[in-house]
C-alpha cells in the first residue's frame, strides 16, 4: 500500500501506523545512503521552515537545520525570547500567523498542547522536537539505530529503560514499543512506577493490545535478562536540577554499569543514550553537584565508551530520521 504522509503533523508516535513508522525508517535509511554516497537532492528547495526553540538543544537544532538546508530549504530559529508568542500574543495568534509565513514548524520546550496547538491553528505540518511528555523524532532515530545494530527484526527487540523511568524518554519509548510491537520493560524504583502517568499507560495498552507489544514495569534487575538495548538518560531534566538530590538518592542503583550489562545474559547488549549524558566528570554540572556529593553520572565512562555503546551512531541519526520527517511531510 502507498503510504503518503504530505501535509502531516508529527506530535507523537500514537499518530502514526506501524507501516507509517516503518516508511519513515525506511526513508531515512535512504537518505543517509545517499549522504554517504555524496548524492545530492533538493526536495525542500524554496521550502521556508520555522524553529521554536523554549529548551536548548545540541542535537535537535542542528538536525533541523541541517537536513533542511542540505535539501534546500531555508530556516528561521527563534528562542523564546525571540518570539511574542504566550508574551504579547496567543499561541493560536502566533500560531496562524506562522503558518501563513512558512511550510513547517518545530517546536522544542515544555508542555505537549503547545505542538498540539500549533498543529491545530498553523495549517502547516509542526515537528514534535520534544515535550515534557514526548521526543518522537528521537525514538525514530533509536529505532533506525537498532536496525543497524541488532540483527533481528523489532518485533523480537527487548529494549529496557533505566533510571528515571517517568520522564519524557521513557514515556516516548513506551509509545514507540507499543506500535512498532516491541518488548518494553522501564526498569527503575517503586516509587517512580507509581508515579507514571495513566492517561498515558492507557493509551499505550491500548496500541500494545493489537500491535502484540509487550509493555512492562519492574524494580527487578531480573527484569533485564535476554535485553537487547539498555538504554537510559540523564536523572535530573532540563529545569529539574533542584531535585537532583532526591534523583540521586533513589537511582544510584540504577546506575548503567558494565555488571548491569552483564546482567542482561547477552553478551551482544547494547548501550543507547539520547544525550547529552554524565558519564564522567568533564562537564561543569557534574563537578559541581560532585562538590556537594552528588555523583549525577547514569552510566559509567567505561560504559559510555564500550564496544557496547553505539551513542554517537544514535546521534547521527537524528539527522537522517529528521530530514525523513520533514521531506515525507513537505
Amino acid at each position: 500500500m502507498a503510504i503518503n504522509l504530505k501535509g502531516r503533523s508529527l506530535l507523537t508516535l500514537l499518530d502514526f501506523t506501524t507501516e507509517e513508522i516503518r516508511y519513515l525508517i525506511d526513508t531515512a535509511h535512504d537518505l543517509k545512503s545517499k549522504k554517504r554516497s555524496g548524492i545530492r537532492s533538493n526536495m525542500l528547495e524554496g521550502k521556508n521552515i520555522v524553529l521554536l526553540f523554549d529548551k536548548c538543544s545540541t542535537r535537535t537544532r542542528c538536525a533541523f537545520e541541517l537536513s533542511a538546508l542540505e535539501e534546500g530549504a531555508h530556516v528561521t530559529f527563534l528562542e523564546s525570547k525571540d518570539s511574542q508568542m504566550g508574551k504579547k500574543e496567543s499561541l493560536e495568534d502566533t500560531a496562524r500567523v506562522l503558518g501563513r509565513f512558512y511550510d513547517g514548524i518545530e517546536y522544542r520546550g515544555y508542555k505537549q498542547e503547545i505542538v498540539e496547538s500549533l498543529a491545530k491553528y498553523s495549517g502547516v505540518p509542526v515537528w514534535n522536537g520534544l515535550t515534557d511528555v514526548d521526543h518522537p523524532t528521537q525514538i525514530l532515530a533509536d529505532l533506525l539505530t537498532i536496525q543497524e545494530h541488532v540483527n533481528k527484526p523489532l518485533k523480537k527487540v527487548k529494549i529496557v529503560f533505566v533510571g528515571d523511568i517517568r520522564n519524557n524518554m521513557s514515556y516516548a519509548w513506551m509509545k514507540g514499543c507499543a506500535k512498532m510491537g516491541m518488548h518494553f520493560v522501564a526498569y527503575g524504583p517503586k516509587e517512580l512506577i507509581n508515579e507514571l502517568d495513566k492517561n498515558t499507560l492507557n493509551q499505550v495498552y491500548e496500541v500494545a493490545n493489537y500491535s502484540g507489544a509487550r509493555i512492562e514495569f519492574s524494580d527487578n534487575i531480573n527484569s533485564l535478562k535476554d535485553a537487547d538495548v539498555i538504554y537510559t538518560d540523564v536523572w535530573a531534566s532540563m529545569g529539574e536540577e533542584a531535585q537532583i538530590p532526591y534523583k540521586v538518592k533513589i537511582l544510584a542503583p540504577y546506575k548503567v554499569t558494565m555488571d548491569l550489562l552483564k546482567s542482561t545474559g547477552n553478551k551482544d547488549v547494547i548501550f543507547m543514550h539520547c544525550l547529552p549524558a554524565f558519564h564522567d566528570f568533564e562537564t561543569k554540572l557534574a563537578k559541581e553537584q560532585m562538590e556537594l556529593g552528588y555523583d549525577i553520572r547514569e552510566v559509567t565512562d567505561e560504559v559510555f565508551r564500550s564496544r557496547h555503546s553505539v551513542v554517537f551512531d544514535e546521534a547521527e541519526n537524528r539527522l537522517h530520521t529528521i530530514k525523513a520527517v520533514m521531506v515525507t511531510t513537505l
